[in-house]
C-alpha cells in the first residue's frame, strides 16, 4: 500500500504549481462559486473529540502556530489531481466502523491498513494532498450531517471558486451546496485545532476569497 501511494504523490506533486499559477479553472465552477457563494462561518465551538484524541497520538501534526487563511486557485491540472487523490483513497480503503476497527466508539486514525470510516478518509485525503504541495489552510475537515440526518466527516476544499467536498460516500467532487448535507463544523483555515460553527450560506464574490 506504501509503494501506492507513493504512485499517487508522484501524480499530484505538480499541484503546488497549480496552486500558485491561478491559470485557467473547470468549465462553470466560476459562476457556481459566485451563485452559490461559501458556507457561513459563524463562532469558535468545540472541537470534535476524535480530532482532540488524534491531537493526543499525533502531537507533531496538531502542534502548528496560526497561519493565514489560503484558497487553492482552481486550475484544470489542480481539478484533475484532486480527482485523482480523491478516487484513490476512495477506492482503496475499505470502509469498517471504530468498533470493528479498534474495539471503541470512535477513534481518528490514518486508514494505513487498509481499514477506516468516514474520519480516517477524510485523514487519508488531507495527508496526502498536503504532502504533495497543497496548503493546509485550504484542506478543512467538516463535520455534517447525511441525508439520513447521522453524523459524518468530509474534506472540504477551499477554493477560488467555491468550496469542495471530498466524500467517502459520494465518487464525485461536488460543491458543498450539492451535497444534500447539512453543515455542522469545521477547522479555521487560520488554526485546524480551532473549530468554526457552520450556518446558512451567504453570496460572497469570488474576488473575496484570500489565497
Amino acid at each position: 500500500m506504501a509503494g501506492r501511494f507513493k504512485q499517487v504523490l508522484t501524480f499530484v506533486g505538480v499541484t503546488a504549481f497549480a496552486v500558485a499559477a491561478g491559470l485557467g479553472a473547470p468549465a462553470g465552477a466560476a459562476a457556481a462559486g459566485a451563485e452559490l457563494g461559501f458556507i457561513a462561518v459563524g463562532d469558535v465551538t468545540r472541537a470534535p473529540i476524535g480530532w482532540v484524541e488524534f491531537c493526543v497520538e499525533y502531537k507533531g501534526e496538531c502542534a502548528v502556530k496560526p497561519s493565514a487563511p489560503r484558497d487553492v486557485v482552481l486550475t484544470p491540472k489542480a481539478w484533475t489531481d484532486l480527482v485523482r487523490v480523491n478516487a484513490w483513497v476512495n477506492d482503496t480503503i475499505k470502509p469498517m466502523t471504530d468498533l470493528e476497527h479498534w474495539g471503541v466508539v470512535e477513534r481518528w486514525n490514518y486508514p494505513d491498513d487498509g481499514y477506516g470510516d468516514c474520519e480516517d478518509y477524510v485523514l487519508a485525503k488531507r495527508r496526502m494532498l498536503i504532502k504533495a504541495g497543497w496548503p493546509r489552510e485550504a484542506l478543512l475537515i467538516t463535520v455534517v450531517r447525511d441525508k439520513k440526518g447521522e453524523g459524518h466527516a468530509v474534506l472540504t476544499v477551499k477554493t477560488d471558486k467555491g468550496e469542495y467536498i471530498l466524500d467517502n460516500q459520494e465518487s464525485e467532487i461536488l460543491l458543498w451546496s450539492k451535497t444534500g448535507y447539512r453543515f455542522v463544523k469545521r477547522q479555521s483555515q487560520s488554526d485546524p485545532n480551532t473549530w468554526i460553527a457552520l450556518g446558512e450560506p451567504r453570496n460572497l464574490p469570488v474576488t473575496a476569497s484570500s489565497r
